[in-house]
């Protein structure tokens, strides 16, 4: 090797040092901007956060992970028969005074409707089933959703719930961390009866149940404890909205309840909702119509607003605590169909994909 080469490896050599030490010198002067940056960065967060009021609920807080259990590689569904279902019944009517199931001269029961329909009870109110579901690749260790579906008149879980409207499917397509629970309520009748739910703390005594169904079902007995500390979201369509209301006077979830969608569902007690949503900042309401309740939701939007909450009139790209939107459905969307088109088509599934905090991974 000629006196040039030697030369010129020792020129690059020395250039290659001087590079590394650069490069070595930058690494340290970050290192150093991060140790005195960072806790500054911390601080001013910290300071946002409390005074935002409700920015602290936006990321779900961190909980105990009682279970080591793995994401499940396959979706679970059951329909169960529950002792806190809501029928059979056997208590008073709301506001009136009488029972809410009466016998006739056989002997044979019923219940009379507010509108004086009469419906036997061994067909309408003794179905003591609920459909569950984990869906595929759901995360116990992970923050989650426990997603309560309330369905409308004239309906059966497995026909309209789970076939019809694909309340199950749009849970396990949406991608978020949640898993259903869809009571039976009046068994194909046009009748918003809450039944047992119509009872101080009977809904928590319902979700406490689904706690531990739901672990049976997972796999892992030790995630009883996370399913029984899910933050709830109650969907209601149509006539459900009975059930949902009186879940809110009476159902003592507490912080629990993080939100209320109403699908086509604003036919009464909008006074209710909008003291609900005014007094709970941790949570959101959406509301979303078609004609037939066009009308009741101008009437919740009016309420909202005069307890001085804004409402939005699209479904926000993240929904975050504090969120209320009413939300007019597409104008092909109809009041029988809209769980498979109201804002969108699949609507659960585009709502619980929008709530921020809870991904599946």
């Amino acid at each position: 090797m000629g006196t040039a080469e030697i030369s010129a490896l020792a020129v690059s050599a020395i250039r290659q040092s001087r590079v590394a030490s650069l490069a070595v010198r930058l690494v340290l002067l970050a290192g150093l901007l991060a140790i005195v940056t960072e806790p500054a960065a911390a601080q001013q967060h910290a300071r946002r956060v409390a005074t935002s009021g409700w920015a602290v609920s936006v990321v779900p807080t961190p909980h105990a992970v009682v279970s080591r259990q793995g994401p499940l590689p396959k979706s679970v569904t059951r329909l169960a028969s529950f002792s806190a279902a809501p029928f059979p019944y056997a208590g008073v009517v709301p506001g009136a005074n009488r029972p809410f199931i009466e016998a006739d001269e056989t002997g044979r029961r019923f219940h009379r409707t507010a509108g004086g329909r009469v419906y036997w009870e061994d067909e309408r109110y003794s179905d003591p089933r609920v459909l569950l579901h984990i869906p595929r690749g759901f995360d116990v260790r992970r923050p989650g959703l426990l997603v309560l579906y309330f369905h409308g008149h004239r309906a059966n879980l497995r026909r309209d719930v789970f076939m019809r409207q694909r309340v199950p499917w749009q849970v396990s397509m949406s991608r978020s961390n949640a898993v259903l629970v869809a009571p039976q309520f009046a068994v194909n009748a046009s009748d918003s009866s809450a039944g047992k739910l119509w009872q101080r703390g009977a809904l928590r005594d319902f979700v406490d149940e689904t706690a531990s169904r739901l672990a049976t079902m997972h796999g892992d007995p030790r995630s009883e404890a996370t399913f029984a500390n899910l933050p709830v979201v109650i969907v209601a369509y149509s006539g459900g909205v009975g059930p949902a209301s009186w879940a809110i006077r009476n159902g003592d979830l507490g912080s629990r309840l993080r939100g209320i969608v109403l699908l086509d569902a604003a036919y009464g007690e909008m006074g209710v909702f909008a003291d609900w949503i005014a007094r709970t900042p941790n949570a959101f309401l959406l509301s979303t119509y078609t004609g037939s309740t066009e009308a009741r939701n101008r009437e919740l939007k009016g309420l909202v607003e005069a307890r001085g909450l804004q409402a939005l009139e699209a479904v926000p790209p993240r929904i975050e605590p504090g969120n209320v939107a009413i939300v007019p459905a597409a104008s092909d969307a109809t009041h029988h169909d809209i769980l498979l088109r109201a804002w969108a088509d699949d609507p659960l599934r585009d709502l619980l994909a929008r709530v921020r905090g809870y991904p599946r991974m």
